[in-house]
């Protein structure tokens, strides 16, 4: 549901960069849970080019709007519902005996790092709608 009238972009791209970072958590834990499976290549998804690309009309596909009288073809909405991200494989420079190439340090970085943008988006989202409320409300 696009709200660009009420909040401009923030809310969309915060809800996207959520649903992203729960997509890359979910990665990240299948890494963790193969750490001892032959053969396996740890994967990541990488969003955070096409989001950038997405807010300033660069995305793949997209015109940009180059000057500020050019009509826009696809609206910033359109280009952030449409970045899914990039899962890619991040072996490790020196995968083990088995061919398994997770290095768990890595992964519990990955995580952890993934957790505090997740929580610092949600975070940011809450207090949009919170002070939303208090406008609403009439400054109560």
């Amino acid at each position: 549901m696009p709200v660009d009238g009420i909040f401009n972009t923030n809310v969309e791209l915060l809800g996207k960069s959520i649903d992203l970072r729960v997509k890359n958590q979910n990665l990240i834990s299948s890494n963790i849970a193969n750490a001892e499976t032959p053969n396996y290549v740890p994967k990541s998804l990488a969003f955070e080019d096409e989001l950038q690309g997405a807010l300033k009309g660069t995305q793949k596909g997209t015109p940009a709007v180059t000057n500020p009288r050019h009509i826009p073809l696809k609206g910033t909405t359109d280009r952030l519902q449409s970045v899914t991200g990039r899962v890619l494989e991040t072996p490790a420079t020196t995968p083990g005996k088995d061919g398994n190439a997770v290095e768990l340090e890595n992964e519990m970085t990955k995580m952890s790092e993934n957790q505090i943008m997740y929580n610092a988006s949600v975070q940011i989202l809450s207090k949009t709608f919170s002070d939303l409320r208090v406008a609403v409300k009439g400054g109560n």
